[in-house]
């Protein structure tokens, strides 16, 4: 076997990307000059670095069980990774392997069996089924722990198989049953999930394609985020090459967005669908004219790369980045309006309440803040997950919403695999959701504000009363969950994957 150095690298930048490590996904890539190697990443699979690295541990415990005389016998404890690169352990370990062999051959010593080998690896399971004749038998899948009576059933989930790597982001359109995804394949694409049994979902594909040599050719990047504007005839998204576009829902790219100097982490539309708001690696946020295409307004206030954005309203908006300040900013002023200080690390996300009136803010970390534009200092200072906070979500409830008669609650979502159910007004955590196991990356309110959807890596998708913190329901997918989303009556959650899987759960008479 042989390997270049161009074929570690992207290697390692996959796994960063599919881990979640977006921003350090993409200093190694500028560092490694992986947009300069000829490597095709829609043919190499999700998890392909894990799969190698499980394929090497799996041989180097064979080296050790398998003897001279071709035979093998069952490892009584698997080797970790660090075990496995470790010369001296593993020389230690094939000693004490070839002695117990020698023991087992002694007269009264149990023979050798069949058994599974069970090998864990960054908390993915791997079972490897060893017999001495006819085929080996896959395992069951993990049950998680959780009622076989709040499983959804696969008669209840559509599988939406098309896009060639990880699926980063999902959004239902707000008047109709489409469902879009962007993609590490550098496509976005629309599945029309209406109520139609006698078909499957059609699927546009929106390839996001650059000039090079005065041809198109597919950017090769990922699709990074996406966003329905309100009438729901236009959809936004914005790419790893830098460029923002906007698609008709039949397909068709009605703009290209060209100002961003690298990639776009995060864009938004207004209310009014009027203006793009996109955040950018190049540490400004700009907002877009959508009739023409045309930069509006560009704000450079930020002293590294803009990693989200929300609007107060359809002029004003909040951005955060690795730089651990937040900005409020306003259309045609050139400067921000309020600044807020107070994070240690870099701040992932931002959400402003269904009002426009309180902020909240989440980082690395740990903690969560909620800010206001009456004070500097921020309003509460939330302090409960034990790492790293992905996003937060408000609920659509409170005064100004269509449940005006439910309380106002927040939702975060980290790498401790919890999820928080917070009541802002007294600054107490109210739920703490514990079911997954692994980072919880996405968290979604149903419309009526009663449920809770959450996405986790441990490929879980759970549904929470949000007033009791209970689970509802739950199901398992195939791959690392990125993203969850409710469509508009509520009746159906998308989500998105790592393996490059899309899929629908009808909730419906469940």
């Amino acid at each position: 076997m042989s390997f270049s150095i161009d074929e570690v690298n992207f290697l390692v930048y996959r796994y960063l990307q599919e881990s979640g490590f977006h921003h350090s996904a993409y200093t190694f890539g500028i560092e490694s000059h992986i947009s300069q190697s000829n490597i095709n990443g829609a043919l190499v699979p999700p998890a392909a670095l894990l799969n190698i690295l499980q394929k090497g541990l799996q041989y180097t415990e064979a080296e050790i069980t398998i003897g001279e005389d071709g035979t093998e016998t069952r490892l009584t404890e698997s080797l970790s990774l660090i075990d496995a690169v470790t010369p001296d352990i593993v020389a230690a370990r094939q000693n004490a392997h070839n002695a117990q062999k020698q023991a087992n051959k002694e007269p009264g010593s149990g023979g050798e069996q069949n058994g599974v080998d069970t090998i864990n690896l960054q908390g993915t399971t791997c079972t490897a089924a060893t017999t001495t004749g006819g085929a080996a038998t896959p395992s069951a899948p993990e049950n998680m722990d959780v009622d076989q009576s709040i499983e959804i059933p696969a008669s209840k989930a559509t599988v939406l198989r098309g896009h060639e790597s990880e699926v980063f982001i999902c959004a239902w359109n707000p008047s109709t049953d489409l469902l879009a995804s962007g993609s590490g394949d550098s496509t976005a694409r629309i599945w029309d999930m209406s109520d139609n049994p006698a078909t499957t979902p059609n699927q546009l594909v929106l390839r996001h394609c650059i000039q090079k040599g005065g041809a198109e050719v597919p950017s090769n990047k990922d699709v990074t985020s996406l966003d329905w504007n309100c009438d729901g005839n236009l959809l936004a998204t914005g790419s790893y090459d830098g460029y923002a576009r906007i698609w008709t829902t039949d397909g068709t790219l009605a703009s290209t967005l060209g100002q961003h100097k690298g990639p776009i982490f995060a864009l938004k539309w207004n209310k009014r669908g009027n203006y793009i708001l996109s955040a950018g690696v190049d540490k400004t946020t700009i907002i877009w004219d959508a009739a023409s295409g045309q930069c509006t307004q560009q704000f450079s206030f930020h002293a590294a790369p803009a990693l989200d954005v929300d609007w107060q309203t359809n002029t004003a908006f909040a951005s955060c980045s690795t730089d651990q300040c937040i900005h409020v900013c306003r259309l045609h002023v050139d400067k921000p309006i309020k600044s807020f200080q107070g994070h240690t690390n870099e701040v992932n996300a931002i959400k402003w309440d269904p009002q426009g009136q309180l902020l909240a803010s989440c980082s690395d970390d740990m903690t969560l803040k909620i800010w206001s534009m009456k004070q500097d200092t921020c309003v509460h200072d939330l302090k409960a997950h034990s790492k790293e906070i992905y996003t937060i979500k408000w609920s659509p409830t409170g005064p100004g919403t269509q449940n005006p008669n439910m309380n106002l609650i927040l939702a975060s979502a980290s790498f401790d695999s919890t999820v928080r159910l917070w009541d802002v007004e007294r600054g107490v955590c109210i739920h703490t959701l514990t079911k997954h196991t692994e980072p919880v990356y996405s968290v979604a309110f149903s419309p009526d504000g009663k449920f809770l959807a959450s996405g986790s890596f441990d490929k879980c998708v759970h549904i929470w009363s949000t007033q009791t913190g209970g689970l509802v329901h739950s199901y398992k997918g195939t791959g690392g969950i990125f993203e969850v989303c409710w469509n508009s009556r509520g009746t159906k959650v998308g989500a998105s994957a790592s393996d490059g899987s899309v899929f629908v759960l009808d909730l419906r008479k469940l």
